[in-house]
């Protein structure tokens, strides 16, 4: 039965406008590089890719720490004085972000560079929250650099 109520609504779409996107994209080789070039890293899907394409146009003419800022997932200092407060995320694009942290949660599974990286802050009793958050923002920067110099993914072999 719930199949059938799920078959009787159509499927949400996940980005306002998402055919708008994707026609854009396709009619601007920029973009459409871009696209290809995102596509290609592991759990970073068609939507994490769109999404970066249409809410952080600057990706690939700033640096990573300026694109981990814009997305909301640079840490930010909560110090005063001598006092050194805890580092949390804050700002940025929030639905973006969010975006990005549901790439992570696959990224983190099936790239293998990434879940090494997983792995190792899991090991260092990181929660599992701050392993998720790092392994957006360095999505996010590799995207970047990957971006900026405009090639393509590479997975490691060793």
């Amino acid at each position: 039965m719930v199949s059938r109520r799920r078959e009787a609504y159509p499927r949400p779409n996940l980005l306002r406008g998402g055919d708008r996107f994707t026609r854009a994209i396709a009619s601007d080789d920029r973009l459409s590089e871009i696209a290809g070039v995102l596509r290609l890293i592991p759990g970073n899907g068609p939507v994490a890719s769109t999404m970066l394409i249409a809410k952080m146009p600057e990706i690939g003419t700033v640096t990573g720490a300026q694109a981990a800022a814009l997305t909301g997932l640079a840490p930010v200092a909560h110090d005063s004085g001598t006092l050194r407060g805890k580092r949390a995320i804050a700002g940025g694009r929030h639905a973006l972000r969010h975006v990005m942290f549901q790439a992570a949660l696959v990224t983190a599974h099936h790239n293998a560079s990434m879940k090494t990286f997983a792995d190792r802050l899991r090991k260092a009793g990181k929660p599992h929250k701050a392993i998720i958050t790092a392994v957006a923002r360095k999505l996010v920067t590799i995207a970047n650099a990957l971006c900026k110099s405009r090639q393509k993914w590479i997975a490691a072999t060793a």
